[in-house]
């Protein structure tokens, strides 16, 4: 059998034509070539959003996780804290200061026993209303209470 480039030999284009022979020519170009020339009503047809900046990104100071403990945590950890110098206990009752610990927020899962007095940044309500109902006692520091 014979080739079609055997049948073609001695033909410039082998029956393709000028353009179409070559590369993508008969598309237009390859991928988003022409996007705003002989493709632009495609373009504003099918991708009106393809082009431009849309949204914005958020400064990094202003990104920032909160570094928080939950109230079960607080006191499955209070042993260690102790040890470590960052807790005391006095008469039953466990001072410690969360700041200094560099946890931002108290939050409220769990349960606690323990009369605890804690200094934090931030609490949450349910997590004030816990240690209080323990018996111990939240000292707000931050700002944004």
């Amino acid at each position: 059998m014979v080739s079609k480039t055997d049948r073609f030999r001695g033909s410039r284009t082998h029956g393709r034509g000028m353009k179409r022979g070559r590369g993508a020519g008969l598309r237009g170009g390859r991928g988003n070539a022409g996007l705003h020339k002989h493709k632009y009503s495609y373009t504003v047809k099918y991708m009106p959003d393809h082009f431009g900046r849309h949204g914005f990104k958020r400064p990094q100071s202003k990104v920032g996780t909160a570094i928080t403990i939950n109230v079960g945590d607080l006191e499955e950890q209070l042993a260690f804290f102790a040890k470590d110098g960052n807790a005391s206990e006095e008469k039953g009752v466990f001072t410690v200061d969360l700041e200094k610990l560099g946890i931002d927020k108290l939050l409220g899962r769990g349960t606690l026993t323990k009369n605890v007095r804690v200094k934090v940044k931030q609490a949450s309500a349910r997590a004030v209303e816990k240690v209080e109902s323990a018996g111990g006692k939240v000292k707000l520091t931050g700002n944004d209470q």
